[in-house]
């Protein structure tokens, strides 16, 4: 692995476990497990996924199956595939970025093609994400007939993290790290920091994997209730104050198995962005 490639890996590692650290309601963190899985769970899934996704000139299908190849060695439940397909695309384009890290990215999302999708469906398929069904078109258990993007865009209206291959990650560069930004600019803890980020995602739009298998009224119910606590958030970036509020409320989603798993997931990518701009060139860093 070249030295890049290392970096971009130790950074990967250091975005999974910036969001271990906050007390994300509902979602796997330091304080609390969830659906029998737990942070160190999480710390060695990205341990295993991080050398296949950032291996150096990869296809990011390529990466997206190697890193979810690792993952189910290491550990016996999926806990990173959302992680993994945000990711990937970034780890690429931070390899790669001729100008920009954005323009990189879009550059790395045109290219995908339909073995990227073959790889990618495969990587899904043996992750099995908690409701995944069977889909008309393009389902991950059948051969692949489209380019990767082609087939995110089918599942763009339904899946948060799928629309980010069509929109070109604006959720992550548009709304998560301008959040990010800021409240790490009011000198609080990273970990509020970072739990303003899923709050942000989460009061924003109803959580996909949520509504995925709860239903759409559960998943705007919790997209409502986050928006209360976003609100309450002081100036000056520390909401510790909302620390037993924010445990209550993670209790009462896991004992309903409710997990905001696309939030958390958008998460990781808006801290790995940060963490990839502060090894890029500052001319490899704009937008």
């Amino acid at each position: 692995m070249t030295a890049l490639g290392g970096q971009i890996a130790a950074a990967f590692i250091a975005a999974c476990r910036d969001e271990l650290d906050a007390p994300k309601p509902g979602n796997v963190h330091v304080m609390s497990p969830g659906n029998r899985k737990t942070a160190a769970d999480f710390v060695r899934s990205a341990e295993a996924a991080a050398p296949p996704l950032t291996e150096p000139g990869a296809r990011i299908g390529a990466r997206i199956l190697g890193a979810v190849e690792a993952t189910a060695a290491a550990v016996p439940r999926n806990t990173n595939l959302g992680i993994v397909l945000l990711c990937a695309p970034l780890a690429a384009a931070a390899e790669r970025a001729p100008a920009d890290l954005r323009a990189a990215l879009a550059s790395e999302l045109d290219r995908l093609d339909v073995e990227d999708a073959c790889l990618a469906f495969r990587a899904i398929a043996l992750a099995a994400p908690g409701g995944l069904g069977t889909a008309s078109r393009h389902d991950v258990h059948a051969p692949a007939t489209v380019t990767l993007r082609a087939a995110m865009a089918e599942a763009a209206e339904r899946d948060r993290i799928a629309r980010q291959y069509v929109c070109g990650f604006a959720d992550v560069f548009e709304r998560g790290e301008p959040l990010l930004n800021s409240a790490l600019s009011q000198a609080g803890e990273a970990k509020w920091a970072t739990l303003a980020v899923y709050l942000g995602f989460l009061s924003a739009f109803p959580d996909s994997h949520v509504a995925r298998e709860h239903g759409p009224a559960i998943a705007e119910e919790v997209r409502a209730r986050a928006e209360t606590f976003h609100a309450r958030m002081r100036p000056g970036g520390d909401m510790s104050h909302l620390l037993p509020d924010l445990m209550a409320w993670d209790a009462a989603l896991k004992d309903r198995s409710i997990n905001p798993g696309t939030s958390a997931d958008l998460t990781v990518a808006t801290l790995f962005l940060r963490r990839i701009r502060s090894i890029l060139p500052p001319a490899r860093n704009s937008d």
